[in-house]
C-alpha cells in the first residue's frame, strides 16, 4: 500500500530500545538513502518537465517507467537491511510494503500497456513520489543527526492527505486493469495442465482490491498514534489480550 510510512515509525520504536549500528552499516544507509532520495527527486523534475511540455499526462508512465522500475526495485535491498539487522524493523511489514509497490510498478501498470495513461496511474505516482522524497531525506537527514523540523512534519503529517490519495489511486489502477486481465487471460493457469492446478489472474486481483479493505484503517489510524507520539509526546500502551 502506498505511502510506506509505517516502515519508519516501527524502525524509530524499535532503535530506542537497541544499541546503535556500526559506522559501516551508517555509512552504507546514509549512502543508500541520499541515492533514493536523489532517485525520487529526479522522477520529480522529469514529471514535472513532461507535464509542463506536454500539457498532459498522457504518455507520462512511458517517458518515466525506467527510473521509476530501477529505483522501485532497488528497494529490494531494504528486505536485506532488515534482515541482516542493520534496520531494525518487521521483515514481514518491510515485505508487504516493497512488495505491493514492485507488485503495481511490475505485474499491473508495467504488464498492462492499456492503463498507462489511467489518472489513476498519475494519481498514485504522484503520492509515490512525494512520499518517498519525504521518507528518504528523513532517513538521511536523521541518520546524520541533524533532522530539519520541516522535514519532521512534513514526514508525520503529509500521510493524511497522501495515503488516502495513494491507495485510491492503486485501487482504481487494479480496477482499470480488470477487463484486460479478463480478456487476455495474462498470467493465468487453466485446466487441463501437467501440474493438475489453475489459477485466475482476474480473481487475483480482485482478492487483492479486497485486501485493501481490512488493511487500510489499521495501517492508518496505528500512523496516526504514531504521529501524536511524535510530534506531541502522547505514550499508548497496549493491552494485552
Amino acid at each position: 500500500m502506498a505511502p510506506s510510512e509505517d516502515e519508519g515509525s516501527v524502525e524509530e520504536k524499535e532503535n530506542s530500545r537497541k544499541k546503535p549500528i556500526g559506522p559501516v552499516a551508517t555509512a552504507w544507509l546514509t549512502f543508500y538513502n541520499i541515492a533514493m532520495t536523489a532517485g525520487w527527486l529526479v522522477l520529480a523534475i522529469a514529471m514535472c518537465r513532461f507535464y509542463m511540455g506536454k500539457k498532459t499526462h498522457k504518455g507520462l508512465y512511458k517517458s518515466i517507467q525506467k527510473t521509476l522500475k530501477f529505483f522501485q526495485t532497488f528497494a529490494l535491498l531494504e528486505l536485506a537491511h532488515c534482515a541482516l539487522g542493520i534496520v531494525r524493523t518487521s521483515v514481514l511489514v518491510t515485505w508487504v510494503q516493497v512488495s505491493s509497490r514492485i507488485f503495481m510498478v511490475w505485474f499491473i501498470t508495467n504488464s498492462i500497456k492499456q492503463i498507462q495513461n489511467e489518472q489513476s496511474v498519475l494519481l498514485f505516482l504522484v503520492v509515490w513520489t512525494v512520499t518517498e522524497i519525504t521518507r528518504y531525506s528523513y532517513y538521511t537527514f536523521n541518520l546524520l543527526h541533524h533532522l530539519p523540523y520541516f522535514i519532521k512534519w512534513a514526514r508525520y503529517n503529509l500521510f493524511i492527505v497522501l495515503y488516502p490519495l495513494g491507495v485510491a489511486g492503486e485501487l482504481l489502477t487494479i480496477y482499470a486493469a480488470l477487463p484486460y486481465v479478463r480478456k487476455t487471460g495474462m498470467y493465468s493457469l487453466r485446466l487441463p495442465n501437467k501440474y493438475n492446478v489453475s489459477f485466475d489472474y482476474y480473481y487475483f486481483l480482485i482478492a487483492v482490491m479486497c485486501f485493501y479493505v481490512p488493511l487500510f484503517p489499521q495501517l492508518y489510524f496505528h500512523m496516526l498514534r504514531q504521529r501524536r507520539k511524535v510530534l506531541h509526546g502522547e505514550v499508548f500502551v497496549e493491552k494485552d489480550d
